[in-house]
């Protein structure tokens, strides 16, 4: 195979490579804009922070040139740098005998010259007769009592027993909370949910589940 001289290959590979960045210069013209801001960003950011260390560098040698000896504040005082005086102490007439118990107890022997040494006898209370709280007539409350209780009976066996529906019966109506209702509503005709609505009226008459059920039944009667 015939290789040619390094001079011609060099100059094949010029002639390639100027006419591969003549085919990039459309691109490269339109980022250079973007490309030249970015570079004088960066060049102002590395021109500030070296500034900025060249003023701190001169602010510690100013500050070693203006160091001297500083004087405490009047008011920057501590514990420490305070004596302690011993005559500022409050000083009592007898230390041993200072609590409020040994102010009390030294009260006591003012109490046994008011009964000169003699016990003091204590009043008698006499006990209550038994007989006059077993007498104690029958208040009307009792027999109000008695009264509501044999009414709310009477009420109870004339109320009829309510038979629950077909439908009540199959989804276990009784148990089935307000969620469960409403995800079966849809798979129920209006004389199911009408008989729902009776027998949710006659037994537990729920105000959630009412307006649900009466809801849903004028939604399909309008459809």
């Amino acid at each position: 195979m015939f290789r040619p001289p390094f001079l011609a290959r060099v100059a094949a590979g010029a002639a390639v490579y100027a006419l591969e960045e003549t085919r990039r210069l459309p691109t490269a013209a339109v980022n250079f804009p973007i490309t030249a801001i970015s570079q004088l960003l960066q060049t102002s950011m590395h021109i500030q922070q070296f500034v900025t260390s060249l003023a701190l560098k001169g602010d510690a040698v100013f500050d070693r040139l203006s160091s001297g000896e500083q004087e405490q504040p009047e008011w920057a005082t501590f514990d420490e740098d305070l004596d302690s005086d011993p005559s500022s102490e409050p000083a009592f007439a007898n230390p041993a005998r200072t609590s409020r118990f040994d102010l009390y107890t030294a009260d006591e022997p003012a109490v046994a010259s008011e009964t000169n040494g003699h016990a003091v006898a204590l009043p008698t209370v006499d006990a209550p007769d038994d007989s006059a709280m077993t007498e104690t007539p029958v208040t009307d409350t009792t027999v109000t009592g008695a009264t509501a209780a044999d009414t709310a009976v009477d009420i109870a066996e004339e109320t009829p027993e309510v038979v629950a529906p077909e439908v009540a019966t199959r989804y276990d109506y009784a148990n089935m909370t307000l969620a469960q209702l409403r995800a079966r509503l849809r798979m129920l005709s209006v004389e199911e949910l009408a008989e729902l609505l009776d027998y949710e009226q006659l037994t537990l008459d729920r105000a959630p589940f009412v307006t649900m059920l009466t809801n849903r039944i004028a939604t399909v009667r309008a459809q």
